[in-house]
């Protein structure tokens, strides 16, 4: 088996150097990967990227959001969180099998003094009946995936205010995550890894996996990235991770209603959403405007459902010819 240290913090850099390393280099023997990333979110393939997410608490806290290849639900990670990856021959393993794949890492957990570590459910790690690990699973050309999470110090105050969409009424046909309880593992460790870092609780995982007592003994299964790796690794991070289209205007699409009573009267808003772009809006409501508000609403049709898209969109409108009393501002903040 051989194994990479991601050097990178961003989750989008990591992901894009597991794509390149499962679809593009070749390697005999099965590929263990371990990444850690600042704070973020990681939706899965089909979902609704703004139907998992508090997108203004998102951004107000400058959490990335990205999207991954794999299926499966949101999830949140911080720098307590140690991402694994095991990369190997798509006819070594049947696809689903997900105990298979994270039994060495349970085992691991196990000697580190986490005895009641089991694999639960469809594609859960749980200790003591809790979740601190979730699963997914890819494959193509010939190679699959399996990576997930382990919860060693995450800020846990994080996941409902991240995770949550306030009072937004969206219907949608992506996949919803399923909301279950978690924890992290620390508490559950032996006393002599209560104090460990998340770099130090990598470093220990690998050495139980390889039955090693130093990871210079295992050097020689390090894999090293080359310029050209970098390069192709850049393109990945363009293409998908840090693309907009692969994030947001991937998600299905969905319907969006928004409601707020103004002083000036009641605006409701109804919006069909279509590869991340407005299809479709209208609006209703007991408000007054000497214009009529369809005028608006075709100008917002095709414009990506972004609050700095609509403020550009909106650039050369005076939101009161169609909403008397109320603010351009006021009017962002309703949407958004």
């Amino acid at each position: 088996m051989y194994f990479y240290r991601m050097k990178s913090n961003d989750i989008r850099r990591n992901l894009a150097t597991e794509q390149f390393l499962m679809n593009e280099k070749k390697f005999y023997e099965p590929l263990l990967l371990f990444y850690i990333e600042g704070p973020c979110i990681i939706v899965g393939r089909n979902q609704n990227t703004l139907e998992e997410i508090n997108k203004q608490y998102v951004d107000e806290h400058q959490i990335i959001v990205t999207r991954r290849l794999s299926g499966g639900g949101a999830v949140y990670q911080d720098l307590g969180n140690l991402c694994f990856s095991f990369v190997v021959d798509s006819d070594s393993e049947e696809f689903g099998d997900f105990k298979s794949f994270v039994q060495p890492i349970v085992n691991a957990l196990h000697d580190m003094g986490a005895s009641s570590v089991k694999v639960s459910g469809r594609n859960d790690i749980l200790v003591d009946g809790k979740k601190f690990s979730g699963n997914a699973m890819y494959t193509k050309n010939g190679k699959t995936f399996s990576h997930g999470t382990l919860m060693l110090d995450v800020d846990l105050s994080v996941l409902p205010k991240a995770l949550t969409v306030p009072e937004d009424k969206i219907k949608s046909k992506g996949i919803k995550s399923i909301k279950s309880r978690v924890t992290n593992l620390r508490p559950y460790l032996s006393a002599q890894y209560q104090n460990i870092t998340t770099p130090e609780f990598r470093d220990i995982l690998l050495k139980e996996l390889f039955h090693v007592d130093s990871i210079d003994k295992i050097a020689n299964r390090e894999y090293q990235l080359t310029d050209d790796d970098q390069k192709s690794i850049d393109r990945i991070f363009d293409d998908y991770y840090n693309n907009w289209d692969w994030v947001y205007g991937n998600s299905p699409e969905f319907t969006l209603k928004k409601r707020q009573h103004f002083t000036n009267g009641t605006i409701d808003a109804r919006l069909q959403i279509d590869d991340g772009k407005v299809s479709h809006v209208t609006f209703f409501g007991d408000y007054f405007g000497p214009k009529d508000s369809s005028e608006l609403a075709e100008k917002l049709e095709g414009v990506r459902f972004e609050r700095t898209d609509f403020k550009d969109a909106l650039k050369d409108v005076d939101i009161n010819d169609y909403f008397t009393g109320i603010s351009e501002e006021e009017f962002l903040n309703m949407l958004f």
